[in-house]
């Protein structure tokens, strides 16, 4: 009786294996070496254009209008850090670059900091109408940039701050407000009530609840909104084209315009393309740490 019972404890191992579905057998063998190849070769097709614009900016205008860049592999000899040297001369490109830090930063600043201001508040703070307010903040986020770009233009144009750095960092601002408010609100949201009234009853105030309890947790969701932020301001090519100063423009604005008027200057525009996407990405791995964080907050409980 006890062998029997063995031989079938033995069984039912092999039965459920063999009662797996098809698919949930090719994910198990699809988890291997194989699978991690054509991760890897993913990735390098993702990256081909990037290694492209890298390869073409070390390159000659006599060589990138001859050959494709990927004949540097027969012919290293081609590649030459001139063309970075003849951006740094141009000073349209280099004063476009001073001009999107100068609109890039300080919007990334003001979003995260009035976003974490009122996010604190919709999530810790009593007032009348908080929900309803809330609501009204979630509605925000469908409404398009197009809507807002007529009657922003007229309203700028009235308060004298069309075509400056500031209105577009005011714009910016506006429309970025929405979705830092709705991610930190949800993000605070999650902390537990005990540690902030330990911290009140240790006499803290809403200022320093905020500032020495609430910041250091949210770091991995303020770093993500930062990134986030930084990345759309600084590709974002509309609202700089409409509202920025003609005379300083952004690097967007600036290398359109040279490809407009110098169609065949690739030694100009590769180097500049490659440099505004290295920057964005060099923000990005520097709180890549920080990034994931966020976005896996909440995930786990």
């Amino acid at each position: 009786m006890k062998t029997t019972k063995t031989a079938r404890a033995e069984q039912v191992p092999r039965a459920g294996k063999a009662g797996q579905s098809l698919g949930a057998r090719i994910a198990a063998r699809a988890g291997g070496g194989a699978m991690r190849v054509f991760l890897i070769l993913v990735g390098l097709f993702w990256l081909m254009p990037t290694i492209g614009l890298l390869l073409s900016s070390l390159r000659g205008p006599e060589d990138i209008a001859a050959t494709g860049w990927w004949k540097v592999f027969t012919a290293p000899s081609e590649l030459t850090f001139a063309n970075y040297q003849r951006l740094l001369d141009n000073s349209t490109i280099t004063d476009s670059l001073f001009s999107t830090v100068l609109i890039t930063v300080p919007t990334t600043v003001l979003v995260v900091v009035i976003g974490a201001l009122a996010g604190y508040a919709f999530a810790w703070m009593e007032f009348p109408g908080r929900d309803w307010w809330f609501l009204v903040v979630v509605g925000l986020l469908v409404v398009p940039v197009q809507v807002a770009l007529i009657p922003v233009s007229e309203l700028f144009g009235t308060i004298g701050i069309f075509e400056t750095t500031f209105g577009v960092i005011m714009f910016h601002t506006a429309f970025g407000l929405p979705f830092a408010i709705f991610l930190l609100r949800n993000f605070f949201a999650e902390i537990p009530r005990e540690l902030l009234e330990a911290a009140r009853l240790d006499g803290a105030g809403e200022i320093r609840l905020f500032t020495r309890v609430v910041m250091p947790l949210g770091g991995p969701a303020i770093a993500s909104l930062g990134i986030f932020q930084f990345l759309w301001v600084w590709n974002d090519m509309l609202v700089a084209l409409i509202f920025a100063d003609s005379g300083s423009p952004p690097i967007t604005v600036a290398l359109q315009q040279q490809v407009r008027q110098f169609g065949n200057n690739i030694d100009v525009l590769a180097p500049g393309a490659f440099v505004s996407m290295v920057i964005p990405l060099a923000v990005f791995f520097a709180f890549q740490r920080q990034f994931v964080s966020g976005v896996m907050a909440g995930a786990v409980k």
